[in-house]
């Protein structure tokens, strides 16, 4: 059950423990008058009257935190106050920023509970970032990203957090909202003048329309599946074809001889794993089979389910590092390219972001048949060193054309985005109008869900009952 809104809550919002600075925050139609009866401003002529529109701002002044035994001890403080519902929670706020003494806030808390004629009490975990939601100042992913930027580990995690928090994936999700909402008004419309034999929108315009935005959520759906299979640990998939250098690669970013390398081509059959850190990123490497542009009659069954695994470690990866080796002098013309060219293609369709490298450049065979990002040579140790900034820069990135997920939000709307992707399926194949509308419908409550428009109050307790008090 959710707990009331029209009340007021106060709690301490810093970090536990003794700093040069800590904050209490009050959000409540009692806020103004808890300030009024225990503040005193240096300035109080810039106080705000109550019930005027007066903007935010920042009040040096004094809190009176005295006991029976001192009823006048003032503590020196700056009091950031929202008088109206202009404030993170939508409704009158305030921070009260003191010294970071765990007695001294436990003090400011303890007045605040007491104060005569004013109903304060503890915020729940999470509380103030529940009414900004149900204020509709943030959405649902949002609310998670905040925790996300609490609980980021490294700076990759934190940027994630932020770019969420700053509405990067609630921009996107938005955007397919609005473009399925357009979708549906024109078949709707469609619908209303059948008789009339006016069409709004083509079968194959709505395909269209369908495919590009399946692409679009797709994407993002990918990013929720590596999001919750990364465990802190960035996986680069080594792929390639056969003899190109995996292995051998492998072994040297790992500094260490993990693969098994040889001329003969197709030497590594099972994927092959090193850790490595680098530039405080933890990677999980994994050398794959080498890639089979067709059948051959003399495939067996271990390579078939070698092949099969590389494929499933596509799909879990976060970058895929994929070798060319330099064309021998004897290859005909052409010929590696276009095997190449084949294979990549089927790793294009993982929309898993690829870095190319040219491996074994210190051979000086024709590097002009193959486009590729870096050169490398794990003999000599040519490319090495930028290939290990490549990585780290890439990691930092996001290839999907928008922001990461926070982990808490990809466990949370796997379901819905499934449901979402089903029903532009369904809708994109759907021979009559009605149907594809009912189907759009179904798709469109499934990113209600994720972004919190379609709500229940269970979902929104598994999600606030993970913040700390405070927040």
């Amino acid at each position: 059950m959710l707990p009331p809104t029209d009340d007021t809550i106060a709690a301490i919002a810093s970090p536990p423990g003794g700093a040069a600075r800590g904050v209490v925050r009050i959000s409540g139609p009692g806020t103004h008058r808890l300030c009024e009866s225990f503040f005193t401003p240096h300035a109080p002529d810039e106080w705000p009257e109550p019930g005027t529109r007066s903007p935010a701002r920042r009040h040096p002044g004094d809190w009176n935190i005295g006991s029976t035994e001192h009823p006048d001890r003032q503590l020196p403080v700056d009091l950031y106050l929202w008088p109206t519902g202009r404030s993170y929670t939508g409704q009158p706020s305030a921070e009260i920023h003191a010294v970071g003494s765990p007695p001294v806030l436990q003090r400011l808390l303890e007045k605040l509970f007491a104060a005569e004629g004013e109903q304060v009490r503890p915020a729940r975990p999470g509380e103030f970032t529940l009414r900004a939601f149900l204020a509709g100042r943030i959405d649902l992913v949002q609310a998670e990203a905040v925790l996300g930027v609490i609980d980021a580990e490294d700076h990759v995690e934190l940027e994630t957090a932020l770019g969420q928090l700053a509405g990067g994936l609630s921009g996107r999700l938005a955007r397919l909202r609005t473009d399925l909402i357009e979708l549906l008004s024109d078949l709707e419309a469609g619908l209303d003048f059948a008789d009339e034999d006016i069409e709004f929108v083509s079968k194959q315009q709505r395909v269209d329309r369908l495919e590009n935005l399946a692409e679009e959520l797709a994407a993002i759906r990918q990013q929720a599946r590596q999001r919750m299979t990364s465990e802190k640990r960035h996986r680069i998939v080594i792929a390639g074809l056969p003899n190109a250098g995996k292995s051998t690669l492998l072994n040297t970013l790992a500094d260490q001889s993990t693969a098994i390398t040889s001329p003969i081509a197709g030497t590594t059959r099972d994927v092959v794993t090193a850790e490595i850190t680098l530039d405080g990123f933890d990677i999980q490497l994994l050398d794959t089979a080498g890639w089979e542009t067709a059948d051959r009659p003399d495939q067996g069954l271990v390579h078939q389910l070698a092949q099969q695994q590389r494929i499933e470690q596509l799909e879990l990866a976060q970058l895929v590092v994929w070798c060319v080796s330099t064309p021998e002098t004897d290859d005909p013309p052409g010929s590696h390219r276009d095997q190449d060219r084949i294979a990549r293609r089927e790793v294009e369709d993982s929309r898993t972001p690829t870095l190319v490298i040219l491996t074994r450049c210190d051979l000086g065979g024709d590097a002009a048949e193959v486009t590729a990002d870096l050169s490398v040579s794990a003999l000599t140790g040519d490319g090495i060193e930028e290939l290990k900034r490549e990585l780290v820069a890439r990691l930092s990135l996001d290839d999907h054309g928008g922001p990461g997920i926070v982990g808490s939000t990809a466990a949370r709307t796997a379901d819905s985005l499934r449901k979402t992707e089903s029903g532009l399926a369904a809708a994109a194949v759907a021979d009559d109008e009605l149907l594809a509308a009912v189907e759009i419908r179904e798709a469109l409550d499934g990113l209600g869900a994720v972004m919190g428009s379609v709500y229940t109050d269970d979902i929104l307790d598994r999600v606030f009952s993970k913040f700390c008090i405070g927040k």
